[in-house]
């Protein structure tokens, strides 16, 4: 290649990028909640930021909408595969954690597990339209549907995912000071204290992806719960649990520790009416590689 088209290619580059990189962290949100997994958002997003340097970017009105659309659809040819590879899934899937993130959307963890649940359409429409407000037209041309069968789409996913999202916002303050002392409690063996914190119904849930020791079905119940804390208590006490940093995980808060065995660890805490009703442990260290 001639100096005038290295030169040429590299101009093209740095539009193509002056144009896509603020759009970047929009469009890494629409992945991730997509797909649940940093890595796969990342690549997703790099995917089409190829496309767009291949595209006519004069001839498009809207980069935010065109590249919204590339990216969903992206998305979408990639849960496909993402489907297979989680029935084979060792113990919970879990999506996995971003540490004290800001955004006001309330996608927090159980919704994003309750958006498992949907189809990918369903999940796109709903997503598209509830979570980042995008108009039912341009969410029908984004899933190559009309707009009749895509409002079908977004509001049998809304019925779906109506009791995961939260009925109320839990303050902050108040959300960290009880991800503390659960943290306290459950490190130091102090039953009583936990107890206090647990609703009965109380479910927990460890993914470790068959990589490091994790309960590989829902811990049920408070007795259940209990009694896992009761002997995760012994190990802790033998082996030790650092806290490096107390704040908010995929919308809940909760905090990260280091384990005995050096590997990092989310612990997630759902909260209704000031008691403890999910604990969301993550230990797979393929999910955590992003926080290091």
């Amino acid at each position: 290649m001639t100096p005038a088209g290295i030169r040429g290619g590299m101009e093209a580059g740095a539009d193509a990028a002056a144009s896509f990189d603020p759009l970047r962290p929009l469009l890494t949100r629409v992945a991730y909640r997509m797909l649940g997994s940093v890595a796969d958002a990342e690549d997703v997003v790099q995917d089409a930021f190829i496309r767009w340097l291949g595209t006519d970017r004069g001839a498009v009105r809207e980069p935010a909408a065109f590249l919204r659309r590339t990216v969903t659809r992206l998305c979408l040819d990639q849960l496909k595969s993402a489907r297979a590879q989680r029935e084979t899934y060792v113990g919970p899937w879990l999506p996995d954690p971003l540490v004290e993130e800001e955004e006001d959307d309330d996608v927090t963890l159980p919704l994003m597990l309750a958006l498992e649940r949907l189809s990918p359409l369903e999940r796109a429409a709903f997503l598209l339209h509830d979570v980042f407000g995008v108009e039912f037209d341009e969410v029908a041309k984004t899933i190559d549907r009309d707009a009749a069968a895509t409002r079908q789409l977004a509001a049998r996913a809304r019925s779906h995912v109506r009791d995961a999202r939260p009925r109320y916002k839990l303050e902050k303050a108040r959300g960290l000071e009880i991800a503390n002392a659960f943290f306290a409690a459950s490190r130091s063996g102090d039953m009583r204290a936990l107890g206090a914190m647990l609703a009965a119904d109380v479910g927990m849930w460890s993914d470790g992806g068959g990589k490091r020791p994790a309960a590989i079905v829902p811990v049920l119940g408070f007795d259940t719960v209990m009694t896992l804390h009761r002997s995760l208590a012994v190990l802790f006490g033998k082996y030790g649990s650092t806290l490096v940093q107390v704040g908010t995980i995929n919308g809940l808060p909760g905090f990260v520790t280091r384990e005995a065995d050096g590997e990092f660890q989310t612990t997630a805490l759902e909260i209704e009416d000031g008691r403890i009703v999910g604990i969301y442990v993550m230990r797979n260290p393929d999910k955590l590689k992003h926080m290091h």
